[in-house]
């Protein structure tokens, strides 16, 4: 029996994971897994409960688990507390822990929803990229880290760090990934403005000479953020450090139609964590408007990369293409003349898409 940590966390965290945890009964049930899922707080939820963003029990729970299936954490109500309790830390705090140092953002357009999109057709139709995202280092986890009183007011300081094993480890997961799709890797830096993109650089291209048969290109972050809108099909994989990963990867979510749709796996050592790259949404929290289909395909993640469960993992990604073709749709990707549905009716149309395959 294989066992699954959910953390709902915040928000629409609990609304999204709550379908995801649906079609994972639905596709164990029709592939005969056994999964046992435990529940566990995270985020705000658990500050207001626990008085710290990750409780020791919830830390437990995700060490016994064979992965993570994780919600969203934050919202206005949290935003004064001190760094150190804010949210935010719990699913950092679980980066750490379990060094999960590679983030996988598919950004793949289902064909229902080519014109959901806010560019045109012909740009955007076919559109298949892998954002691969180094997860512990760089702008979010350097140190020092602070906010200091000068003689002028405040000086605020963020420290850009990475190493050679850091860099050389998220760029063999990239080059791995490429080798299986077409080939082609795009590395993503700042190399004529930052020292640490000197670094990456240098260590990508010498990753690369590993792999002959991938096509390596360098570009600079901010023609890659231009690039991704004007000619999104040129790409293949991307990989980048920790905050241009983070950008691009949303920005490559709207090609899709909304950032609604796009899942994660974030890998290590040992346990992976799935979760959907949308926030929290706290202005639409309880409402049955959030798209659950980034939570949904997320746990098609965890099939795929933590149980090894290929096939099952492709069941939950056909439904979810089947029951788009049919013409549901949430209110973020609402289209004239499609069938709109809430958050609770979206889970249950894909698990039965699940049963009935």
């Amino acid at each position: 029996m294989a066992t699954i940590a959910v953390l709902p966390g915040d928000g629409i965290g609990p609304e999204v994971t709550q379908e995801a945890v649906k079609v994972l009964r639905a596709v164990a049930t029709r592939h005969q897994l056994s999964l046992d899922f435990q529940e566990a707080p995270i985020g705000g939820a658990a500050f207001e409960a626990a008085g710290t963003p990750l409780p020791d029990q919830t830390l437990d729970v995700c060490r016994r688990a064979d992965a993570i299936l994780f919600g969203a954490v934050g919202g206005p109500r949290w935003d004064s507390l001190p760094r150190k309790a804010r949210p935010e830390q719990g699913i950092l705090t679980l980066r750490k822990v379990f060094d999960l140092y590679a983030n996988l953002r598919p950004a793949k357009l289902f064909p229902a929803l080519t014109d959901a999109s806010t560019l045109k057709r012909e740009v955007i139709e076919g559109v298949d990229i892998l954002v691969v995202r180094e997860l512990t280092g760089g702008l979010y986890f350097g140190q020092p880290k602070t906010i200091e009183r000068v003689p002028e007011g405040e000086r605020a300081v963020d420290t850009l760090v990475y190493t050679t094993p850091e860099i050389e480890r998220i760029a063999w997961i990239a080059f791995q990934a490429a080798q299986r799709r077409r080939k082609h890797l795009t590395s993503v830096d700042k190399a004529n403005v930052l020292v640490s993109s000197e670094l990456w650089r240098r260590v990508v291209t010498e990753v690369g000479k590993k792999f002959p048969e991938v096509r390596l290109d360098h570009m600079y972050v901010d023609n890659a953020s231009m690039q991704l809108l004007r000619q999104p099909k040129f790409f293949d994989v991307i990989v980048a450090e920790n905050t241009f990963g983070d950008i691009l990867s949303d920005e490559a979510a709207m090609l899709t139609g909304s950032i609604g749709l796009l899942p994660s796996a974030s890998l290590g050592k040992e346990v992976g964590l799935y979760e959907p790259i949308h926030g929290s949404a706290p202005d639409i929290a309880g409402q049955d408007k959030a798209n659950p289909i980034a939570a949904i395909l997320s746990a098609a993640m965890l099939l795929e990369y933590s149980l090894k469960a290929g096939t099952a993992a492709a069941a939950i990604e056909a439904a979810v293409s089947r029951v788009l073709d049919q013409g549901y749709r949430t209110p973020d990707i609402q289209q004239p003349g499609t069938r709109p549905v809430g958050t609770r009716r979206m889970g249950d149309l894909i698990a039965e898409a699940v049963l009935a395959a």
